[in-house]
């Protein structure tokens, strides 16, 4: 994942109800959720939902998928876990070693 693209996903996170829609669909897993059940659990109205919705899809963070009448929407766990990856990848590579610390060498983004 290059900066560029994590820029973009957390713009998508850059909201309250976007964090609260993406942690439910993660908690949701694989069976993912459809729009009557996230209003009910996480009390935000339809409209108001469907725009955070429609802004996480852009960014591939969530999909939907039609089950019938419904749209169920799963969230992307391997694109989270790159993007969690992503900021956690060169972690405490600048932190001056000592003889105790095993040596990391650093990487580059993207490397």
């Amino acid at each position: 994942m290059d900066n560029e693209t994590a820029a973009e996903a957390f713009g998508a996170l850059g909201h309250p109800s976007r964090i609260a829609i993406l942690r439910f669909l993660v908690e949701c897993g694989r069976d993912g959720a459809d729009a009557s059940t996230m209003v009910r659990e996480l009390g935000i109205a339809w409209t108001t939902l469907s725009h955070h919705l429609d802004h996480l899809k852009r960014t591939t963070l969530i999909s939907a998928t039609r089950d019938g009448r419904r749209m169920v929407h799963r969230a992307e766990i391997p694109k989270v876990g790159l993007l969690s990856m992503f900021l956690m990848q060169n972690c405490c590579a600048r932190e001056e070693k000592t003889d105790e610390t095993p040596s990391r060498p650093y990487r580059r983004h993207g490397s």
